[in-house]
């Protein structure tokens, strides 16, 4: 007769809502990702996006209702050492470019 072993979770696992909060607020945490946190509970990447998504729906996340957050943003003329003008950059008359402190840039 031949028997087998599992070692792992079982195959169909129940998170309770606390423990789907618990673990969807660890993403961000330390510089953490979503496949982080999916890889460190054992869970696939797409729970985590599924239970935000539904703990958002049920008004159960973010906890305590935290209102957006608004930082204050300092605008500064692109003077040529910053910036080389090019022919692309003339056109967009009005461009905004946010330059994080880490050299990385978001243009809209």
């Amino acid at each position: 007769m031949r028997h087998e072993v599992f070692t792992g979770p079982e195959r169909r696992r129940r998170w309770s809502a606390e423990e789907k909060l618990a673990i969807i607020e660890e993403v961000g945490v330390n510089g953490w990702t979503v496949s982080d946190v999916a890889r460190r509970h054992d869970v696939g990447r797409q729970n985590i996006y599924h239970w935000q998504r539904e703990l958002r729906r049920k008004g159960l996340w973010p906890r305590g209702g935290e209102a957006p957050l608004f930082l204050p943003v300092e605008l500064a003329a692109a003077n040529s050492a910053d910036i080389a003008p090019t022919a692309a950059m003339a056109s967009r008359v009005g461009e905004v470019a946010i330059v994080f402190s880490n050299g990385r840039s978001c243009r809209g």
